[in-house]
Parts: structure tokens; C-alpha cells; sequence
């Protein structure tokens, strides 16, 4: 890990994924402030010895000219944390440049652009990849901007990809959320499957390790379907809003799919009708029990 001493940097949401990013930019020397909405992350944040702004006010002026960093749940909570009344485009100076690694809207993500010196910066690697400072990083914006935010991806993330202009970075990583939900759910009907057949469903996973059927949700997700553990790393609803902003990207382009239609409702199903949302997205699996 390189040394980012003596850049400012302000840092949003200490969330599952937030609090490791910004332990690894703090280990990273760098001129680090931290804010939360709830006190819990905050405090554990400041006994690893990072220091907490009071307000969103004083995080942008601490950063300002440098980087605020935006680990936040969702584009409601991107646009209310930057663009809000008491928000921190209020505070920040125009040549301060934001990077969003949360997953958000892409065509509310262009709008921010617009706006601000931006970066979409969304990861994927889970709690696991944040924690080492392994994440897959997909960045959208000019090729000005991700190079000046380059060390603070490089510190928290292993492979970084500039994959085209403003909105890319979320475009690719909505791709990914493609992938996953649909292959959760695909490994959930492959593990009750074999239960159901009779065959040790432990057995059956390691076979399949070999094949071409060998994935890390198989690897990490499938482990965890047959020893039903679903203690939340990525939490179900997280997925779930992932997946319908999967819709809204498909809906503006027109693309038109079955089985996307399929995955989402599956989804809403577990989340909004059976109350799972706090389990981890591999709670799918539950579905077929």
C-alpha cells in the first residue's frame, strides 16, 4: 500500500464496506475525516484512530479541494449526503472531486457529473475484498478525474478499471449485479436440488468446483446455502435494490429479458414479501426450502 500523506480526504458511510476503506486510506497516512449518520460505525471508526468530523459542513471544508469519498446505500442517500439543503456541494469548493463507491443510479449518476467533479467508482469483492483491499474497482468519468483519484482506488482496491466516461463505472458494476443475482439464484436451485435427490449436497458442490459451472458464489455462497448460514455480509436488500436499478438501466436501453424479469420478482418476493432483507443475498436459498 502506497502513502497518501497530506491529501484531504473527507469519508461518507462507515458501513460494512465504507469502514474498511477508510481504515485502509487512514493506514495510508493520509489527512483522513470520517462522518455517519448512526454514532455506532462512527465510534469504531475513532477507536481505530480516525478522526470525526461533527458535520457534513466540517467534513466538505476539511476536503475541500481534495476527495470526498461516498460509501453510502443508495443514489437517495448520494443525493441527499452531496446535493441536499446542508448537503456537501454547500461547503466543498468547486474543484473538490467526489468518488462514489456505492452502487447508484447511472442516469442519475450523469446528472451528478453534470454537476461536480465526479467519479463513479462502484466495487465488487464484498466485505471479504474490502477488508483486504482486494475490491475489483469499475471507475466512470474523464480520464482527468480518475487519474487524480488513482492513489485513493489503488489503496482500497486491487484491480482498477477506468471503463469509460461518467455513468460506465455504474453501468459495469449493474453488469456484475446481473451476474450475481441471477447466479445466486442459480446455485440456490443446485444445492436444494441435490438435497432433494437424495445426494450429499456438500459432495456435489466440491464436483462442481472443477467444472465449468465453478464460480465464487458456488465457492463462497453455496458453502454457506448448505450450512445455512446467512448472517449478512451483503445484505439481501442491498441486492435487491440493485436489481431493480438493473431494471431501470435495461428499461431506458430496451433491453427486454425474461429471466431478468424472473430474478427480479424473486427478489421482491424474498425481500418485500418475506422479510429477508437483512439476511445475506445468499439467503435466497431459502426460497426453495
Amino acid at each position: 500500500m502506497g502513502s497518501l500523506e497530506g491529501l484531504a480526504i473527507g469519508y461518507v458511510g462507515l458501513g460494512n464496506m465504507g469502514l474498511p476503506g477508510a481504515r485502509h486510506l487512514h493506514q495510508a497516512q493520509a489527512n483522513l475525516k470520517v462522518w455517519n449518520r448512526s454514532e455506532g460505525p462512527l465510534a469504531q471508526a475513532m477507536s481505530l484512530g480516525m478522526s470525526a468530523a461533527d458535520s457534513l459542513q466540517e467534513l466538505a471544508q476539511h476536503a475541500s479541494g481534495g476527495v470526498l469519498c461516498l460509501n453510502l446505500s443508495n443514489t437517495q442517500a448520494v443525493q441527499e449526503v452531496v446535493f441536499g439543503p446542508e448537503g456537501l456541494s454547500r461547503y466543498a469548493s468547486p474543484e473538490t472531486l467526489y468518488i462514489d463507491f456505492g452502487t447508484s443510479s447511472v442516469l442519475s449518476t450523469r446528472e451528478f457529473a453534470r454537476k461536480k467533479q465526479w467519479l463513479d467508482a462502484p466495487v465488487s469483492g464484498g466485505q471479504v475484498g474490502a477488508e483486504s483491499a482486494s475490491l475489483s474497482i469499475m471507475a466512470g468519468g474523464s480520464l482527468e478525474n480518475f487519474q487524480r483519484a488513482l492513489p485513493v482506488l489503488q489503496t482500497v482496491g486491487k484491480r482498477v478499471t477506468h471503463v469509460g466516461p461518467s455513468g460506465a463505472g455504474q453501468v459495469t458494476k449493474l453488469a456484475n449485479q446481473l451476474i450475481v443475482a441471477q447466479t445466486i439464484d442459480a446455485v440456490a436451485q443446485a444445492i436444494r436440488l441435490a438435497e432433494l435427490a437424495g445426494v450429499d449436497p456438500a459432495i456435489v458442490r466440491e464436483a462442481l468446483l472443477g467444472g465449468f459451472a465453478e464460480s465464487r458464489i458456488l465457492q463462497l455462497h453455496g458453502d454457506r446455502m448448505i450450512r445455512r448460514d446467512f448472517q449478512p455480509g451483503g445484505r439481501s436488500e442491498l441486492q435487491l435494490k440493485d436489481v431493480r436499478l438493473i431494471c431501470e438501466l435495461a428499461s431506458a436501453v430496451g433491453l427486454e429479458s425474461q429471466t431478468l424479469d424472473h430474478c427480479r420478482s424473486q427478489w421482491e418476493k424474498f425481500v418485500g414479501e418475506l422479510g429477508h432483507g437483512d439476511l445475506d443475498h445468499s439467503g435466497l436459498f431459502k426460497l426453495y426450502e
